[in-house]
């Protein structure tokens, strides 16, 4: 009976670091992203990141912040759902959304009511554009699609290049176009452009064999993990073994279940996080989530960590309290995330009046399962 009660004990308390509704002491943060369902890897690792992060600050004493977690599924009528879910439980401010369609639908919803949002990773400049109250934690889609285009310029990862996006999503279509800008900028030879409409696409072989045909040995993939799975899968099925070259969506595929990691071997992608660094952030980030959560974290619990210690600096710096109201705190938030330097996880973050952020992306490579900082 004692090993059943303590049990019951140990699941409430675990739970409770996802609800704020008996916590009237501590600040109010809903988080909202997709918790089930295809994308579930980028909610999950935004929400474990961010859970380290109030743990740390809360052991400090002084302010107290909790997290209301709340589950988009990836899709923007139930992220509308979760905001005001989070708003009728009292949130002061918003750590998301996670995903970039359900992100530019509740944005739109915070800039009517006035409430701030600090995005972890929905990258899209319609998340922040003609949003004074809106902020990203990650770096938008243009500078992904440049930056990616320079990286394999500069590194000679190719001489001919192949691309496969999703033109039904505003994510990979804005990397993608940026990507094609700089491409003709830098005289990088294109020679498949190739897409797809749906996340639930399933068979990838016209582009596949557009980008093999035309010699591309360098395939940038501007999309989600799921999608590059297959495509992964189908290449090798047809012994074509280019370099792969992802951007952000594509962290949190070695956590992708079912999928065989031997496929990911050699794929590189742009991240501002890499969980083999040797400073002690990282090294303690990274352990701490491994203990946690038995998994090695990816660019998302990153960003969600960051994202919670500058809304904290933030709300010291502004004198925010639990009898703060939204619209206030957005207020005072907006102007103070002007001021505010971050040194985090993700590398040292300052924000436009625009809500862009600037840092500078880098490269990882997959090597044995795991991501590898390149040099």
């Amino acid at each position: 009976m004692k090993k059943i009660v303590a049990a019951v004990l140990a699941m409430m308390m675990a739970l409770s670091c996802f609800a704020f509704a008996s916590a009237e002491d501590a600040i109010k943060i809903g988080v909202i992203g997709p918790m089930t369902g295809g994308a579930a890897v980028y909610g999950t690792a935004v929400a474990n990141g961010a859970q380290i992060a109030v743990d740390e600050i809360n052991a400090l004493g002084g302010i107290q912040l909790a997290l209301d977690v709340q589950d988009d599924e990836h899709d923007a009528e139930k992220g509308i759902n979760a905001y005001n879910t989070v708003l009728d439980n009292g949130a002061q401010m918003i750590l998301g959304t996670v995903t970039t369609a359900p992100c530019i639908a509740v944005a739109a919803e915070a800039y009517e009511e006035r409430v701030f949002m600090l995005t972890p990773s929905a990258s899209s400049t319609k998340v922040i554009e003609g949003k004074d109250n809106v902020y990203q934690v990650c770096f938008t889609d243009p500078a992904q699609g440049a930056a990616s285009a320079q990286y394999i310029f500069d590194h000679k990862l190719g001489t001919k290049v192949g691309i496969i996006y999703n033109n039904g999503s505003d994510y990979s279509v804005g990397i993608y176009q940026t990507f094609i800008e700089k491409a003709k900028e830098l005289n990088l030879e294109v020679v498949a452009e190739t897409t797809f409409s749906s996340e639930d696409n399933a068979d990838f072989s016209v582009q596949i064999a557009a980008c093999k045909d035309n010699g591309a040995d360098v395939v940038f993939l501007p999309i989600y993990y799921t999608p590059a799975s297959l495509i992964l899968a189908q290449a090798k099925s047809v012994e074509y073994a280019p370099i792969f070259f992802g951007v952000d969506g594509m962290d949190g595929i070695l956590t992708l279940e079912g999928f065989d990691k031997n496929l990911a071997e050699g794929v590189m992608l742009l991240t501002p996080f890499s969980a083999d660094a040797e400073d002690d952030l990282t090294k303690n980030f990274v352990g701490k989530y491994q203990q946690a959560y038995g998994e090695i974290p990816n660019q998302f619990a990153a960003d969600a960590y960051d994202g919670v210690y500058a809304l904290y600096q933030a709300i010291q710096n502004t004198g925010i309290t639990t009898e703060t109201d939204y619209a206030e705190a957005c207020e005072l938030l907006i102007a103070e995330m002007q001021k505010i330097e971050i040194a985090g996880l993700t590398g040292t973050m300052t924000w436009a009046a625009t809500g862009e952020v600037t840092k500078t992306p880098t490269a990882v490579v997959i090597e044995n399962g795991v991501y590898v900082g390149v040099k």
